[in-house]
């Protein structure tokens, strides 16, 4: 959470400021970010699948509602493959903007 709420800030001042220091600090924060983001991203797709079985096994939903449940929690699921690939992109342009400076 540190990270993601420092890293735009730093890149920010670093081009603002031509600090190559500050840059290389956001392109790291980046980085840093997109590492734990794809470690999440099993854990996500777990709990989606085990809150599927545990609302089907405990009767909470019925026969009807699994596949409105099914989309909702892989839409869920998809949203931190999202959050990744927006992240990976956003640090493949500061490391080629980096690079042409």
């Amino acid at each position: 959470m540190f990270v993601s709420q420092f890293v735009w800030p730093v890149v920010l001042i670093g081009f603002l400021f031509r600090s190559p220091l500050l840059i290389e600090l956001g392109i790291i924060g980046y980085a840093i970010l997109l590492v734990f983001q794809l470690v999440t991203l099993p854990v996500e797709f777990n709990a989606s699948s085990r809150a599927k079985m545990i609302l089907q096994t405990s009767g909470l939903i019925n026969r009807n509602e699994i596949q409105g449940v099914n989309s909702v929690l892989n839409a869920a699921a998809l949203t931190y493959v999202a959050a990744a690939v927006a992240t990976a992109a956003q640090l493949a342009r500061l490391i080629l903007v980096n690079r042409r400076r």
